[in-house]
């Protein structure tokens, strides 16, 4: 009996893996913010059942800072009015985006093609939300610095994508 082709999935070339330094700081970033945000929406969960506002005084009390300051009376009097619905929305919102951060950042490490989309995407989509923030609100070095972050990103991941992302070919095997 003949045998038939099979189809494999075969690693375009080595150049598709040279050194991509700037690729390597973006997948560090989107790691970073990974874990940042997961280890938020842990603390978050860790808080969706407790005391929030006796847990805020304990905090006080911890750091010696003065619990009659009207900055304090005024954070406290917030933290009052969140529930446990809130905590646990905020820390499952907080997961997901953590979760989405940590697959993009996996799929740039593979070199997958929706991995970079999904960064192109993802910068695309806050940079209005920085420029509206920048102008409609006060100028702040912060935003500023992750606008001009989130440019360099969407432009290097659109402008190199057929470069650093196209992973692999079909390639028949014939006998």
């Amino acid at each position: 009996m003949p045998e038939t082709p099979s189809i494999a999935l075969v690693p375009r070339t080595a150049s598709a893996r040279t050194s991509a330094p700037a690729l390597s700081g973006i997948i560090f970033i989107k790691l970073a913010k990974g874990l940042i945000f997961l280890a938020l929406a842990v603390v978050a969960f860790s808080f969706s059942n407790n005391d929030l506002p006796e847990d805020f005084r304990n905090l006080l009390q911890w750091l010696h800072l003065n619990p009659e300051r009207q900055f304090f009376i005024f954070l406290a009097a917030h933290i009052d009015k969140i529930t446990q619905t809130n905590v646990l929305w905020a820390a499952s919102l907080t997961l997901f985006y953590s979760l989405f951060s940590l697959a993009e950042a996996i799929g740039l490490i593979l070199r997958f093609s929706w991995a970079g989309w999904m960064g192109i995407s993802e910068s695309a989509f806050f940079i209005p939300i920085e420029l509206y923030d920048l102008f409609m609100h006060r100028l702040s070095l912060t935003v500023l610095g992750i606008l001009i972050l989130n440019i360099f990103i969407f432009w290097y991941l659109l402008s190199n994508r057929k470069r650093l992302f196209h992973r692999f070919y079909f390639h028949r095997n014939l006998p």
